[in-house]
């Protein structure tokens, strides 16, 4: 398709009847706050459309689809943070750090999961587009067309995290 204003609105169109569902989630990855979560997929939403008057096919557009959001949504918690001086955590902090909430015991899946959201948004963007894109089905090499991180270096980098949500699920007493 072309870049012209039809184009460029066809191709929008599509990818957001395609990957609509994929960018909530992209959204929810990003932050848990939801009045703050529907700004961000707004945000995610015009950053898609505008990106599309210079999109040049040199990937696919699955590829272009999240790449667009993961950096929105890596700017909307730079900007966060910020603004809120909120504690962002590495993997090595995170692995470090005592799980202090062993009030979800007795929960079932949707509170883990809700859980290891909570712990995925406490990591560094770079961490956190890297394993939200993997908990979508991405693989390694996909991965590393939206991140420009090596097949290699992404492989490791969900082998830690995986490692250390793990132990911090242990640690809680969640499976």
């Amino acid at each position: 398709m072309d870049a012209t204003a039809g184009g460029q609105e066809a191709q929008y169109t599509l990818a957001a009847a395609t990957y609509g569902a994929a960018l909530e989630r992209v959204a929810r990855g990003y932050e848990a706050d939801p009045e703050l979560r529907r700004d961000l997929l707004q945000d995610i939403h015009v950053a898609l459309w505008r990106s599309f008057a210079i999109f040049d096919a040199a990937c696919s557009l699955r590829t272009w689809v999240y790449r667009v959001a993961h950096n929105t949504g890596a700017t909307h918690v730079l900007k966060r943070k910020r603004v809120n001086a909120a504690a962002l955590t590495s993997l090595d902090e995170l692995a470090a750090q005592p799980d202090t909430d062993n009030q979800e015991q007795t929960t079932g899946n949707r509170h883990a999961l809700a859980r290891l959201l909570g712990l995925i948004q406490t990591l560094r963007p770079p961490d956190r587009q890297v394993m939200l894109l993997y908990l979508e089905g991405l693989d390694a090499a996909g991965i590393g067309e939206v991140t420009g991180l090596s097949a290699g270096a992404i492989a490791s980098r969900i082998h830690r995290i995986k490692s250390i949500l793990a132990q911090r699920f242990q640690q809680g007493g969640q499976a």
